[in-house]
């Protein structure tokens, strides 16, 4: 995660974005989007610059629509990465170190069990990035029903290998952090468990973080964009029931 692409396009953060509205869930402040009294949630994973990402909040806001209760919580707390104002990311390691998917485990176990403990009987988490590991963690135990990563990063052959439910890996074409080489290796080792539910794709001529953070007036950016929440969101709807 060192190279620039994990933080190419940084977000223009905004707090107040999206048509839901933050609170407490699970101790963490969470944009909440959709009708609380959905037995269906989705728990989105954000990448290293949180969850204040407009992008991000509309794709919460999208799923929501489906009838989904959405919930993107701040693992930050507060604190997402901040690139330096000379365009380098020389501070990405730094960052981790007070930031890393371990804690993010941690944290959206407690979330989850906020939402079983709000009545809702089925769950499923999609990570961005950072995020995807997150999730991957999750996929491994009996937390939630489905999962989505999309261009993961930190996740290795050995987390697909142990992941125990439905799971959809969306790749793309240009990435450094999970080129199309390692997203074939996930394939494989999916295939080679014909018991757990699977999809993989990788999306040609597009970059890592291109499902959240595209540029919304380029339609070149937006279209495969879509298609990701699309497929994202079709996942759900058939295996979080």
């Amino acid at each position: 995660m060192s190279g620039p692409q994990c933080c190419s396009n940084p977000p223009i953060l905004n707090p107040t974005s999206g048509s839901g509205h933050v609170e407490k869930l699970g101790g963490l402040d969470s944009y909440l989007t959709g009708s609380p009294e959905a037995k269906l949630a989705i728990v989105l994973v954000s990448d290293v610059f949180g969850y204040d990402a407009p992008n991000l909040r509309k794709l919460a806001d999208k799923v929501a629509a489906a009838g989904f209760f959405v919930v993107v919580p701040d693992f930050f707390y507060g604190d997402p990465y901040v690139p330096p104002a000379d365009g380098s990311h020389g501070g990405i390691p730094t960052w981790l170190k007070g930031h890393g998917p371990e804690k993010g485990f941690e944290d959206v176990k407690v979330v989850i069990e906020a939402l079983k403990s709000k009545g809702v009987s089925a769950i499923g988490a999609a990570g961005f990035c950072w995020g995807a590991k997150v999730v991957v963690e999750l996929a491994k135990g009996d937390f939630i029903q489905a999962a989505v990563l999309a261009h993961p990063s930190f996740v290795t052959v050995d987390d697909i290998k142990a992941v125990k439910v439905p799971i959809s890996i969306l790749g793309a074409e240009i990435d450094r952090m999970s080129p199309p080489e390692v997203v074939k290796q996930f394939e494989e080792a999916l295939t080679a468990k014909p018991e757990i539910k699977s999809h993989v794709k990788i999306f040609p001529k597009v970059s890592h973080g291109w499902t959240v953070r595209y540029d919304v007036s380029d339609e070149e950016a937006v279209k495969p964009a879509e298609e990701a929440h699309k497929d994202l969101l079709e996942w759900f709807v058939n295996h979080v029931k």
